[in-house]
Formats: C-alpha cells, sequence, structure tokens
C-alpha cells in the first residue's frame, strides 16, 4: 500500500490545469487515475518548452501518476467505452461544461446507471442552477468576476490578473477535498453522490474570507477590503542591495523587530502600540519600517532576525526555488529519468503521511499509451479493442 487513497480508482476526463492537477494531487496520494482524453489530447500537452510533441512542460507538471487513454466520446462505440470503464472505478471527474456532458449523455444519471456508488465530480465556471451556469470560463475571467483583478486595481491603479493561474489551482484543491469528503462519506453511507464544484463560488467564498470586512454586517458598518491587505506600501522592502520580506504582525513581533532594528522608541509610538493601531495606520507601519529596512543590505537583515519570531525572508525569483537550501534539505525536488523525454525535475508531493507516504509511481503518459490496456482492463475482447481503433473511437499511442 502506498497513499492514503491507495485502492481508490479515478476516471479523469479533463484538460488545461484545474481538472488534471486535482487528479494528479488525488493521484500522488495512491489513487489510481485513467485519463481520458479526446483525439485532440490535453491542450496543456503542446504548451511550454518540450523535447517530444504532446510532451510539454505544462502537460508534465500535471500529469504523472496517471494512465492515458484516448477515446472520442462523440462516437457511440467510445462513450459505450468509457462507461465501461467507469462501471469499476470509484471516482468521475471532469472538467467540462454540464452542457457538454449532457449532449454526450455523460451525465452523473448515466455513470450512476452502470455503477451505483459511483461519485461524479463536474468543475464547472459557475454553479448550473444560476443565470452564468451556461458560461465557459478560464483562470483569467474569474480572476476578473471575483473580484481578484480589481483587488489590483485598488493598490496598483489599474485592474491586474495575478501572474499565477490561482482560480485553477485554488479550485482544483477544493475539488481533492470535495472528492475525498464524498469517499470518506460513502464509507459510512455505502452512497455515491454527485458534486458540483464552481469556480466562481469558490473564488468568492476564497477571496471573502478576509476581504467581506464591513460586509459582514447588514447593515454593513464598514466597506469591504482588509485594510492592511489594501496599502500601495505592502509589498517587499527595499534594502540596501536588494529585497526583503518583514512582517512584524502580532504584538510580541513588533516589539522584537522594534528592539533588534535599534528602534526601541516605536515600540510606545500611540500609532503602533497594537496590532490594531497598527492596522488602523497602516500606512505609517509600512513607512516606518521601510525607512528602516533601506538601511542595510539584505544579508546583514536576514542575520539580525535570525532565529527571531519575526516572520523574515528573502524574496526569491523562480530561479531561486530550484537552488533553495530548504527545498533540497527536504528532499523537494527530484530528478527522475523518463523513458521518453529524458532527465525531469519535478516538485514533490508537499504533504507528508507517516503510515501512507505519497509517491510517484507513474511517470506522465504518452498520448493514449494506455488505451488498449486499459480497455482490455474493463472487460473488453481484442476484436472490440481492434473495432474502436479501427473506427477512430479509440487511439492507441
Amino acid at each position: 500500500m502506498s497513499g492514503p487513497l491507495a485502492g481508490v480508482k479515478i476516471l479523469e476526463m479533463c484538460a488545461v490545469v484545474l481538472g488534471p492537477w486535482a487528479c494528479q494531487i488525488l493521484a500522488d496520494m495512491g489513487a489510481e487515475v485513467i485519463k481520458v482524453e479526446p483525439p485532440r489530447g490535453d491542450s496543456n500537452r503542446t504548451l511550454g518548452a518540450y523535447r517530444n510533441k504532446r510532451m510539454s512542460a505544462l502537460y508534465l507538471t500535471c500529469n504523472r501518476n496517471k494512465r492515458s487513454v484516448v477515446l472520442d466520446l462523440k462516437q457511440p462505440a467510445a462513450r459505450e467505452a468509457v462507461l465501461k470503464i467507469a462501471e469499476s472505478c470509484d471516482v468521475v471527474i471532469h472538467n467540462n461544461r454540464a452542457q457538454v456532458m449532457d449532449k454526450l449523455r455523460l451525465t452523473y444519471e448515466d455513470f450512476k446507471a452502470v455503477n451505483p456508488k459511483i461519485i461524479y465530480c463536474g468543475t464547472y465556471g459557475y454553479g448550473r442552477e444560476g443565470p452564468y451556469g451556461d458560461r465557459g470560463a478560464l483562470d483569467d475571467s474569474i480572476q476578473a468576476i471575483s473580484g481578484i483583478a480589481m483587488l489590483n486595481k485598488m493598490v496598483l491603479g489599474e485592474p491586474r490578473y495575478l501572474p499565477t493561474i490561482v482560480a485553477d489551482k485554488t479550485t482544483a484543491m477544493a475539488v481533492v477535498q470535495a472528492v475525498t469528503a464524498a469517499l470518506f462519506s460513502r464509507e459510512r453511507t455505502g452512497k455515491g453522490q454527485e458534486i458540483e464544484v464552481p469556480m466562481y463560488e469558490t473564488m468568492v467564498y476564497y477571496v471573502m474570507a478576509e476581504h467581506l470586512w464591513g460586509m459582514a454586517f447588514e447593515p454593513p458598518i464598514g466597506t469591504a477590503g482588509y485594510v492592511r491587505l489594501m496599502s500601495h506600501h505592502r509589498k517587499p522592502y527595499k534594502t540596501l542591495d536588494g529585497y526583503i520580506a518583514i512582517l512584524p504582525y502580532l504584538d510580541n513581533h513588533w516589539d522584537t523587530f522594534c528592539k533588534l532594528a535599534g528602534h526601541p522608541e516605536l515600540i510606545d509610538d500611540p500609532r503602533f502600540r497594537t496590532l490594531t493601531d497598527r492596522v488602523t495606520n497602516i500606512d505609517d507601519t509600512y513607512s516606518e519600517t521601510a525607512k528602516i529596512m533601506a538601511t542595510r543590505t539584505t544579508a546583514e537583515w536576514l542575520k539580525v532576525f535570525d532565529g527571531s519570531s519575526v516572520p523574515t525572508n528573502a524574496v526569491n525569483t523562480l530561479e531561486d526555488l530550484v537552488a533553495d537550501p530548504h527545498l533540497n534539505a527536504v528532499g523537494f525536488w527530484q530528478e527522475v529519468d523518463h523513458p521518453t523525454e529524458g532527465r525531469l525535475r519535478m516538485t514533490r508531493f508537499p504533504y507528508t503521511f507517516s503510515e501512507t507516504p505519497a509517491d510517484v509511481r507513474r511517470l506522465q503518459p504518452r498520448f493514449g499509451e494506455h488505451s488498449s490496456e486499459v480497455l482490455r482492463e474493463a472487460g473488453l475482447d481484442e476484436a472490440g479493442i481492434k473495432a474502436l481503433l479501427d473506427s477512430g473511437a479509440a487511439i492507441q499511442g
């Protein structure tokens, strides 16, 4: 047994990042994942650097621990094949619009008819019952509608998207949470169920945890927006030779910071005495901290605060992360030899389990690499598999 989800079998019908990354997380925790791709393949197969076609960087980072099956689900024989595969699966996950699955006749009811205990998770742009339910969605559109882009306007003067696909990846983690909760429920009740994980609602839930602020009350007793985060001074501080991140947030942090930085007089400054005072006067708090940080080098400040309770870090580039001593000490970066793609760098699964460790059991599959193998396991005979391949309803890589 390897991984807490060992023995769980998942049918993935996903593309881009949200669904594939969610399924990779589940796979890293031990689940067996069968990735069903259309004849054109997962669009991520062509994004980023690559050594071989359809095996690009973004595909590689989201699709380990899976097997690839290529089926043209618009063809009746392929639809029947995917339902046959689902008979032995615990979970189906897709990130198509609900209307697409309706048209393909691959809804929860269709899968439930062949496997009554199936857990069926659809992750969409918007909840199906609302007026936006038939809209398509990608990360940028959800960052816009969920308020994330406008948060940047409040700070930077114009709406901007975060330079990371935060909506895709946050919703992916919500999919993992929902699926594992449904698996736990089925262990207790014996019942499968349908899950809906919409990006829009998930991201508003995410954003408003801190930003509902004064609108947490009805009628509101203030505006929305956590004031500390909205200050244009909230950014890494300039040092004599670079940048540093430091946040003397709690009262004990502030006292320690002032003493170690050589400015004990700020401890009793009425603007900064308590956390509430510092947040109320957040621009002054950030400005005074910035003045102090500008007087020494980054290395000098890191030495000053080393071992203290004050959160202090250098500001890494993406390239710095690969050489980071902590990440390397804990074995976060791993190098493997892929049979077709050569030497690859991968991240280790970040969580640790003392009894059921997550691991990499399969490297990223080639396009349709396991089509015949999976169809055979599902119970199709050789003649049936050949007919699917010959008709183009299935493709063997």
